[in-house]
């Protein structure tokens, strides 16, 4: 930390920070302190659950991710930015109603969010070096391990929902959150109350139970997981219940009624690409290898693959009612190379009776 920020203001340059932030596109930018002690407890309890499936690098961090300051050495506070990502979309419902066509989580419809968040936060850190001069600081985008709803929460942005995600009384949950680790001892802001209630609509809404209890998600279960992290074959009891939703699920957030209050994002790169937020599920079966590489670069799809996006669409066909376009995809691809997308196309085609 330099002499300059030494003798700096904090609360002043706490409110300078998110102004910046403001400027830069992030919709709210809060303060916590580095205390997770609360919610270390509850990660060591879902470790030991099992709930984290295949993710070993969530067991391989341990509790580091509940304690900053060993992530990165002098972190003191943390600056916690919010910045909104729902799209001017085909409505949710309408298309995992529509089972022909596949249904990929919203965030994931434009550009790749790490990128745009990690560019943003730097500039912000830049922004303070030009007013402070050095000091320490490591952005962080879903890059390493970090609680980044308990740190948001923490800094006032808003509260964990029943299904774990973050809400805010003006924003719902339509969201992406990044962070800036630091040195400097800025005060911190105060946390919200929670506001969900007795609500449990989104413990209803979820197609596979995922959501075991309040606050509480079991991950091998959840089609997020299913669709994005799970690398094998995906559950034969839980393919049906998947659905049409071929990347990700938004169920929880559709059903909630904090997400009335969600604002469209103003951010050029989260706009739709390729007409992915209504497209047939044979039209994306028929993607080449090459074309799915040219169609998903820049893409947070791109970094699951041909081979699980192939699986992914394979049992949204097995789902679609039964028609000449869907039998004719799957069977294009019943010796398809990869053992994986075999197995499950041929599940598929024995859904259909074909």
């Amino acid at each position: 930390m330099s002499e300059t920020a030494t003798n700096k203001d904090y609360a002043a340059l706490a409110r300078a920070v998110k102004a910046w932030g403001r400027e830069l596109g992030f919709q709210s930018v809060g303060i916590a302190d580095i205390d997770l002690a609360v919610a270390e407890g509850r990660l060591a309890e879902w470790l030991a659950a099992g709930f984290h499936g295949e993710m070993d690098y969530m067991a391989r961090h341990g509790l580091k991710r509940a304690r900053p300051a060993e992530l990165r050495p002098g972190t003191l506070r943390v600056i916690s930015a919010r910045m909104n990502y729902q799209p001017q979309a085909a409505e949710g419902w309408s298309v995992i109603g529509a089972r022909d066509k596949a249904y990929i989580a919203r965030y994931a419809t434009g550009r790749d969010y790490h990128k745009v968040l990690r560019d943003r936060l730097r500039r912000l850190a830049r922004h303070i070096e030009r007013d402070i001069g050095d000091f320490g600081h490591r952005v962080y985008t879903d890059s390493a391990p970090v609680m980044e709803v308990e740190i948001a929460a923490k800094s006032g942005l808003g509260w964990r929902g029943k299904h774990t995600l973050l809400l805010s009384r003006d924003a719902g949950s339509y969201f992406f959150l990044g962070e800036i680790y630091t040195d400097l001892p800025l005060p911190a802001d105060a946390p919200l109350a929670d506001h969900c209630g007795s609500c449990r609509k989104c413990l209803d809404v979820c197609p596979t139970g995922a959501i075991v209890a309040p606050y509480r998600v079991d991950a091998r279960r959840c089609i997020s997981y299913l669709t994005i992290e799970l690398k094998g074959a995906i559950p034969l009891e839980l393919r049906a219940l998947i659905g049409n939703r071929v990347y990700g699920c938004d169920d929880c957030q559709l059903a909630c009624p904090w997400n009335r209050y969600a604002q469209v994002s103003g951010e050029p790169d989260f706009r739709v690409r390729h007409g992915l937020d209504d497209a047939e599920l044979a039209h994306l079966f028929a993607w080449t290898e090459r074309r799915f590489g040219e169609r998903m670069a820049g893409s947070a799809i791109h970094r699951i693959g041909f081979e699980r996006w192939s699986r992914n669409l394979a049992v949204g066909l097995g789902n679609a009612p039964t028609s000449a376009a869907v039998i004719g995809a799957l069977r294009s691809r019943a010796d398809d190379a990869s053992p994986l997308v075999r197995e499950h196309v041929a599940w598929a085609l024995r859904r259909h009776n074909a």
